[in-house]
């Protein structure tokens, strides 16, 4: 099965008052759908743009794997585990918040910050929190997170390439930049996929582009 959800069509959320714009692809916050509260261990990805000076002052979390990729500007994170971290384009960093833990998360570049955070969901509750960031994650490297039973790939096809999408039990894609096809569909910026049981799928470059693709064991 292959789900193909729009990027225009994600929720609006964040603080544009702020300087803080959320586009939510699952239930968050307020918005609630029934319908579509996780794909499974994936419980949001937002596409997060914070102006000067804005960001998300310190805040708890629980029982909850965060993976953020940063597409443009430089991301200022501290917690309570005694971190903290100047993440930039192309790092990848994750706050394993365990049984609980705080943090802030601030843009105090000299331009716009954005971001493409993930949550997911832990295969077993509660643990120490613990905190790491990986520099310039390259498209033949691959970022494990046990603790989801999930697996993270950039890729970054050049126009007219093709990516093999994993065959796994559960892949969640989201497209960050570039046109692509997959099995017809076209898909652009913030447009994301979720498929089910599904093998021997390709993505077809039409221009430079930058997707993350998760799968997941089951």
């Amino acid at each position: 099965m292959i789900d193909v959800r729009r990027g225009p069509d994600r929720y609006e959320g964040g603080d544009p008052a702020a300087g803080i714009t959320t586009r939510h692809a699952f239930s968050f916050g307020s918005f609630y759908d029934p319908d579509d509260l996780r794909f499974g261990p994936v419980l949001a990805c937002n596409e997060e743009t914070l102006a000067r000076g804005a960001g998300f002052d310190e805040h708890p979390h629980s029982h909850t794997e965060i993976v953020t990729w940063v597409v443009e500007g430089e991301l200022t994170h501290q917690d309570s585990t005694g971190e903290k971290s100047l993440v930039r384009a192309g790092d990848v960093q994750r706050l394993s918040a365990g049984s609980g833990a705080r943090h802030v998360e601030r843009n105090d570049g000299d331009g716009r910050l954005r971001f493409v955070q993930m949550w997911l969901a832990p295969l077993a509750a509660g643990g120490e929190p613990s905190y790491e960031v990986v520099r310039g994650l390259s498209d033949s490297t691959s970022y494990e997170v046990p603790a989801a039973g999930a697996v993270l790939h950039v890729r970054r096809p050049g126009a007219g390439e093709r990516v093999a999408v994993p065959a796994a039990d559960r892949v969640y894609l989201h497209v960050v930049r570039g046109d692509l096809r997959l099995d017809g569909a076209e898909l652009g910026p913030g447009d994301s996929v979720r498929i089910t049981a599904e093998r021997d799928l390709e993505i077809t470059a039409g221009s430079p582009g930058e997707l993350l693709i998760w799968e997941f064991a089951s």
